[in-house]
């Protein structure tokens, strides 16, 4: 919390100077763009899909796995639930590049379609990921990164490595510029850290990623509660992929690229150990909001946008060096 604290002030103060360089302190402050309302919106909107995908990323890396397939997921899961806001169901496969720009069905309708068979698309891609590894001991890593080109791949198929462009305006200005990607992302988070704190389900996590062994010589369906975790985390994938589209105004097969990384970031930054066994979705949330500002601080500073790869990488390569000197010296 006191990371973001000082990194709002800093990038308040940098915007100022940026704008009236002869300003000095007071007036790089007033001056400064990045605590204005408008902006303090546009972040909260932007963390929200990183947020949404990183409350499924910390169940899975609390329980001791790992998913690099979210970001693909959520590319997939975009251009099927925008062809059916088009199309209606079930959608045209392939999607026909000259396809008419009036929706068939009233968004009424096809929106929630939609956004269950979004759900739909990524519960079946967390299945997948979670069958290989109970059943044939795939690691996860392996597991996932197949689903990544395969989730991926499909999308590209779909749309021909284009996309499902105009939609419906009403739906782009509900979810790009109104409340509801932050009200929905809000939800999620509450749900999650209910689950994760006072239900048994939540308990079973924390047990497999701290020793599977013990948690299974304790009663434990060890390869019950992996499956569920992937499931939801490809099932918040999904929606995710809904939401995003409706901000950018279409469902991009090109869309959510790098976007596991951001929510692995999202997920260390808050406390979640690599390891397992360890972490919180409030500590997930703060991650979250931690990336989305830096991404808009360093874009606001006009920094380019292959250093704030750069910055980002080393941020969570610092996130990662604490959680093992934190943990070397619970060992000691």
């Amino acid at each position: 919390m006191i990371f973001l604290v000082v990194l709002c002030l800093f990038f308040q103060v940098m915007t100022g100077r940026a704008a009236s360089p002869d300003g000095g302190i007071a007036g790089w402050w007033g001056n400064g763009t990045f605590l204005t309302l408008r902006n303090s919106a546009n972040i909260l909107r932007q963390v929200s899909v990183n947020t949404i995908i990183a409350v499924g990323m910390t169940m899975v890396i609390i329980s001791a796995g790992i998913d690099l397939s979210v970001g693909a997921i959520l590319a997939l899961a975009g251009v099927l639930s925008t062809a059916i806001i088009m199309r209606g169901f079930p959608p045209p496969f392939p999607y026909p590049p000259d396809a008419s720009m009036t929706p068939l069905w009233p968004l009424a309708i096809s929106v929630p379609v939609a956004v269950i068979a979004a759900a739909a698309v990524g519960a079946i891609c967390g299945m997948h990921n979670a069958i290989p590894i109970i059943k044939l001991r795939v690691p996860p890593f392996i597991a996932t990164l197949a689903m990544f080109s395969l989730a991926r791949g499909f999308a590209y198929l779909y749309v021909n490595g284009g996309q499902v462009g105009n939609l419906p305006r009403k739906f782009t200005s509900a979810v790009g510029n109104g409340p509801l990607m932050i009200l929905v992302a809000l939800g999620i988070v509450i749900a999650g850290h209910i689950l994760l704190t006072r239900t048994r389900f939540g308990r079973s996590i924390y047990a497999v990623g701290g020793n599977e062994q013990a948690a299974r010589l304790s009663g434990i369906n060890v390869n019950k509660v992996k499956f569920w975790v992937y499931v939801l985390c490809g099932t918040l994938s999904g929606i995710a992929g809904v939401l995003l589209a409706g901000r950018i105004g279409a469902g991009d097969s090109n869309s959510g690229l790098g976007y596991e990384l951001n929510a692995i970031a999202a997920v260390v930054l808050g406390g979640t150990s690599l390891s397992g066994g360890i972490g919180t979705i409030p500590g997930t949330l703060l991650g979250a909001v931690v990336i989305g500002c830096l991404e808009t601080g360093l874009g606001l500073m006009g920094i380019n946008w292959f250093v704030q790869m750069v910055v980002k990488g080393y941020v969570i390569l610092l996130a990662v060096v604490l959680d093992q000197m934190k943990k070397g010296k619970s060992v000691s």
